[in-house]
């Protein structure tokens, strides 16, 4: 008797069977493509979070003419 292994999940950018190096990912190029949506923001985290008005990082404003080191 022989033990079936479990098949793989297809990848979730082409569909094609997941490589263990890259999983859950068939391939480099898959993974890059994830990251690349990620880093563009086509995916996104929802958060109920409210920015106080307080909170520095939302109320600071950059001067074009200062100079970024």
């Amino acid at each position: 008797m022989t033990a079936q292994q479990p098949k793989a999940a297809p990848c979730p950018i082409c569909g094609q069977p997941a490589h263990p190096r890259y999983r859950p990912f068939c391939s480099r190029r898959c993974a890059d493509v994830d990251l690349g949506r990620w880093f563009s923001g086509q995916y996104r985290v929802p958060s109920t979070e409210i920015p106080s008005e307080t909170d520095e990082k939302y109320t600071r404003r950059v001067d074009p003419d200062d100079e970024v080191g």
